[in-house]
């Protein structure tokens, strides 16, 4: 969501999502959620962040997507006001248009105490960090001298800047100083000697997933939903920022930005990563249909670790995307 609007309003905004993945003991987020009368057989994500604003006494609000989202915010947004937590609500209109995304950021702003003209203020500071973790991405897939979980690591922390942008901007100056000595070192592995992947999807429940597929000759060059994170669009127009990100809107939208970036970055096989009990499982029908690239569908529930059959079906499709390479 905009978070422009929550510095403006003087807040500090915290990605809820990135709270619960990076927690050492996330298992216990699920469970807690379970505790309190969570069913096992729905998703782990919402189980967590559930448990994670548990975790966190400071917590003030929370301001939950309706729309563009994930539908099960619905039911976590209500439980969560049950219990007396403040929930301000943010939707998407499905078909982006842009008078209706200006009235829902204007009416957000109002709620935070602010104003859209304050908020627009507010791009020019944020848009100085997110071109820094742009400058990631570009070393990733153009000079090959970022990894993949480097790379899903910065850019999905674009979500909320870390509630300190300009802490998370000095973060991202150490790390690009530290990927310019890589040029010299002859004993790192650049993309062009690797199986180039992409990464489709919500961001995965096990990171280890990046640092395994290296391990196997590897690497994600494209992380999709992590690089809309950064807003990588030429406009300064608030409004239009989020009507071009591509992530709470239909499939359709999104599939023009894979289609364009697997042909930029020259991908030879792509992963669809599912998360158990989502609706977007189905649209692994629409992305097959769509797209002429190979596609490993990757489905996981709560596990912090990869098993031995998740193991087995990444060999495998790596083994054959070298293959097709050669």
């Amino acid at each position: 969501m905009p978070v422009e609007v929550i510095y403006a309003a003087g807040h500090v905004p915290a990605d809820l999502n990135n709270v619960f993945i990076s927690h050492p003991e996330r298992g216990e987020l699920i469970e807690e959620a379970e505790l309190a009368g969570f069913p096992r057989s729905f998703c782990a994500w919402i189980k967590g962040i559930y448990g994670a604003v548990k975790h966190m006494t400071d917590m003030k609000a929370v301001v939950a997507v309706t729309q563009g989202d994930c539908s099960n915010t619905h039911a976590l947004m209500e439980t969560l006001q049950c219990e007396g937590m403040e929930v301000i609500p943010f939707a998407y209109p499905y078909e982006r248009d842009y008078g209706l995304l200006r009235a829902q950021v204007e009416a957000f702003a109002r709620r935070m105490g602010t104003t859209l003209k304050e908020a627009e203020e507010e791009v020019r500071r944020l848009d100085r960090v997110r071109r820094k973790a742009r400058r990631v991405d570009e070393l990733t897939w153009k000079e090959g001298l970022v990894r993949g979980f480097e790379n899903h690591l910065h850019l999905v922390s674009c979500s909320d800047l870390e509630g300190d942008p300009e802490g998370f901007g000095g973060k991202l100056d150490r790390f690009l100083a530290e990927v310019e000595e890589r040029m010299y070192d002859g004993g790192f592995r650049r993309a062009a000697d690797l199986v180039r992947l992409g990464y489709v999807g919500v961001p995965p429940i096990v990171p280890e997933l990046y640092d395994y597929l290296e391990s196997l000759g590897a690497r994600v060059v494209y992380n999709e939903t992590q690089r809309q994170f950064s807003l990588p669009f030429d406009t300064r127009d608030l409004v239009e920022k989020y009507r071009r990100y591509s992530y709470p809107y239909s499939i359709f939208y999104r599939l023009r930005d894979i289609r364009r970036e697997a042909a930029r970055r020259r991908l030879h096989g792509l992963i669809h990563y599912v998360q158990s009990f989502c609706f977007r499982q189905v649209e692994d029908i629409i992305l097959r249909r769509s797209l002429d690239l190979p596609i490993l569908t990757l489905e996981m529930d709560r596990s912090s670790r990869l098993d031995a059959r998740t193991r087995m079906r990444l060999e495998n499709f790596v083994s054959v995307l070298r293959k097709g390479r050669g």
